[in-house]
């Protein structure tokens, strides 16, 4: 098979139909220079998603303990929920002309959360990395509702507003589960059980 070498790599693949950084002329009616300006943005959103979907989904998997049945169920739901929102985030970006990136490696340098490293960590560790990530995740959807507001696409702008309420849901009840009464450290004394 032959191969095609771009400045970064060599493929098996050949040339792409449309290279990633083309934007098309959008379907929906919206002007050029919002699509183009908001692209970019979106396409962070659903690669700091996907790095989302990735941890969740570790954490179900590892998640130990007391508390495991009902954690691990959460961890699902949560991992399950973030994809749907990743998927109409990447679907919002084709309906404006753009192409969501695809590959992992590029998503992980486009995310605004960082990667966990590999291994297990405790149970709070786990669930204050995972709350970060929705507030980091959070602060992003808002400023880029602004943005979205400010140039005057709302069907973007109402894209984003329900991936928030969810972001916040899924923070509001990571807290909860961070509460000081709990059964690992919700002990009289500190005393081992």
């Amino acid at each position: 098979m032959p191969t095609t070498t771009t400045k970064e790599e060599t493929t098996t693949h050949g040339e792409p139909w449309r290279p990633q950084q083309m934007i098309e002329e959008n379907p929906v009616g919206l002007d050029q220079d919002v699509a183009e300006q908001l692209i970019p943005k979106l396409d962070e959103i659903q690669c700091t998603l996907w790095t989302m979907y990735h941890q969740y989904q570790k954490h179900h998997w590892l998640v130990e303990g007391p508390q495991f049945n009902d954690l691990h169920l959460f961890l699902e739901e949560n991992y399950e929920e973030v994809h749907k929102y990743l998927d109409r985030l990447a679907e919002r970006i084709t309906a404006l002309g753009g192409i969501p990136t695809s590959a992992p490696d590029v998503q992980a340098e486009l995310s605004h959360v960082e990667h966990e490293p590999e291994g297990t960590y405790r149970v709070r560790q786990m669930l204050q990395h995972d709350l970060a990530a929705e507030q980091t995740l959070s602060t992003i959807l808002r400023d880029t509702i602004e943005q979205a507001q400010e140039l005057g696409d709302p069907g973007t702008e109402r894209e984003l507003k329900k991936a928030l309420t969810k972001a916040e849901d899924r923070a509001h009840h990571l807290d909860h589960f961070l509460g000081e009464d709990s059964l690992e450290i919700g002990r009289p004394n500190g005393d081992a059980a």
